[in-house]
C-alpha cells in the first residue's frame, strides 16, 4: 500500500515525465523543486548540453542556490529523468 503522502508526488511524477521537455516543464520542475521563495528569486535556463543555467537575483540567493545544488539536482532528476539536468551553474 502506497501512504497518502506519496500519492501526489507519485502521480505528479510521472505524468510530468511523460510530457515534451519544453521550457514550461523546466521551469514547473524547478520550482516543485526548490520551493517558492528560491523560485521567485531565480531564473533558469537549460542548454542543450544538460547544463542548467540558474539567474540568482543577488549574492544571497547566489550562495544559497549554490549551497543546495546537490538536492536541487536529486530532485529534478526525479522530476524530469536522469540524463536531463547533467549539471547546475549558478551565476549572481
Amino acid at each position: 500500500m502506497i501512504p497518502v503522502r506519496e500519492v501526489a508526488p507519485r502521480a505528479v511524477t510521472s505524468l510530468l515525465r511523460e510530457q515534451p521537455l519544453t521550457t514550461a516543464k523546466v521551469q514547473f520542475a524547478w520550482r516543485a523543486s526548490v520551493g517558492p521563495a528560491m523560485a521567485r528569486a531565480t531564473a533558469v535556463d537549460l542548454a542543450a548540453d544538460g547544463t542548467l543555467h540558474v539567474a540568482a537575483d543577488g549574492e544571497h540567493w547566489r550562495k544559497e542556490t549554490a549551497r543546495s545544488v546537490a538536492v536541487i539536482v536529486r530532485r529534478l532528476r526525479e522530476l524530469l529523468g536522469r540524463g536531463v539536468v547533467k549539471r547546475i551553474a549558478v551565476k549572481g
